[in-house]
């Protein structure tokens, strides 16, 4: 069994085509060894047999291991279009002893391009922070996917620019700016300057009255960020997004803290779940697995 890659080992080796190449082969070698066996072919070569169908494309030798009935699928039909998303802004630089949230982000933003082509699906990514930072075309090919690889490299190795986030105001411009029915993938805290939930609500609601899929998958230091689980000792806290500083010790906020933050994903998850959008609390010290299988899942239902 493979040791499944930690943040250290981004840092470690700084290549992300080797590290998402490597992620993704772990990755399907687990699926194979799962209980999932619907999605442990070559996912860009077969799909399930519809029952009436022709069994002329029937693939026998995935029968033979899985027991189940595949047939080859061919180019016409991954046909998908995949916008990836990724906050660039300065909250997601955080832990800043290791970048952690940019760099969990930018590694499965990685892997998914790598799984996308690997689907012959096209893929394009877009960096945002309180506005569009970079958007790259959507295309399928070997070259696309290394560039896209080259830009999530280099995002490791740059500090943020912006001052702050407003996801409202992309997610508009992207869902204007798309032209035809797309899966969505967003990689962010959803930390925003502007403290209007509403907006980025009726941004998200935007995108699925074009007719898109969305995924998105809130990214977050959950030690800290959600527990707030410091030492109790003096602080000086500093938002990295407005400078703003505030000095106390964890016990005399922690409860009111832990309380606004879980309010806060509830309220995400249950808009999310009214617009029929795929919310998935990540948490930065998990495997990165989790990002795959649920992508997988979404992409599965877009079909």
């Amino acid at each position: 069994m493979k040791t499944p890659l930690t943040l250290a080992d981004i840092q470690k080796f700084g290549n992300m085509e080797f590290l998402a190449r490597q992620l993704v082969e772990g990755f399907i070698t687990g699926l194979h060894q799962s209980p999932y066996h619907g999605f442990s072919v070559e996912f860009s070569e077969h799909r399930l047999y519809n029952s009436g169908e022709s069994t002329r494309h029937i693939d026998w030798k995935v029968y033979a291991r899985t027991d189940k009935l595949f047939v080859k699928r061919f180019e016409e039909e991954t046909n998908l279009r995949c916008h990836l998303l990724l906050d660039v802004s300065p909250s997601m630089y955080y832990p800043t002893e290791t970048n952690g949230k940019i760099t969990f982000s930018a590694l499965c933003a990685a892997a998914l391009a790598t799984l996308l082509r690997k689907q012959r699906d096209a893929v394009g990514l877009v960096t945002f922070s309180d506005k569009v930072e970079l958007q790259t075309p959507v295309r399928s090919t070997a070259s696309h996917l290394h560039t896209l690889l080259l830009l999530l490299q280099k995002q490791l190795d740059q500090k943020p620019t912006a001052q702050g986030t407003n996801v409202a105001d992309v997610v508009h411009l992207i869902a204007q700016q798309i032209p035809k029915r797309s899966l969505v993938v967003i990689f962010s805290d959803m930390l925003s300057r502007y403290d209007d939930s509403d907006a980025v609500f009726t941004a998200l609601q935007h995108l699925r009255h074009q007719n898109h899929e969305v995924l998105i998958f809130h990214v977050m230091d959950r030690r800290t960020e959600e527990e707030f689980d410091f030492a109790e000792r003096p602080y000086v806290f500093v938002d990295v997004e407005t400078g703003q500083e505030l000095k106390l010790q964890p016990s005399q906020v922690r409860d009111h803290y832990k309380a606004a933050v879980e309010s806060y994903k509830r309220e995400l998850a249950l808009k999310c779940g009214q617009y029929k959008i795929d919310f998935v609390p990540v948490d930065i010290s998990e495997p990165f697995d989790k990002v795959l299988y649920s992508y997988l899942v979404k992409r599965a239902k877009v079909r």
